[in-house]
């Protein structure tokens, strides 16, 4: 079994899809192991997202993540990680496949609905930094 961190950003959460994501995510076999909602401060979404600080897109990137509530999740299943981000869809909606996450719910390439850890190394890190052992069940 493999786990990855997943969230639902403050876009879809705000339009009320949270419950459509969650049912698509059991849909496709993924058992949630934390979940909690949240609301990130400037201060942790500028270090959630520090790896891209130095692009031109970070202080928008902050802005949105802190707009209101997102949705953090620990998901697991084989392959979670692949299947999470296969689930998702192309970061861009407009190239996401049809019955994607991101297809179904985002707005745009900025406003897209969900996130998800790329790589077994992101998962590691992701992961307690919105979860400690004892909350994944």
């Amino acid at each position: 079994m493999e786990r990855t961190f997943g969230m639902i950003k403050p876009d879809a959460v705000a339009k009320g899809y949270a419950g459509a994501i969650l049912a698509a995510i059991e849909e496709h076999g993924f058992k949630l192991v934390g979940f909690k909602k949240t609301r990130l401060s400037t201060a942790l979404a500028q270090s959630f997202y520090a790896v891209h600080q130095e692009r031109p897109f970070y202080n928008d990137l902050v802005k949105f993540m802190t707009e209101g509530p997102v949705v953090v999740m620990v998901l697991e299943k084989e392959n979670a990680i692949a299947d999470w981000r296969t689930l998702m869809g192309a970061t861009n909606p407009e190239k996401a496949d049809a019955g994607t996450l991101r297809k179904r719910f985002a707005q745009n390439i900025e406003r897209n609905a969900v996130h998800g850890s790329d790589a077994p190394e992101t998962a590691a890190v992701e992961i307690p930094f919105f979860f400690s052992s004892s909350e994944l069940l």
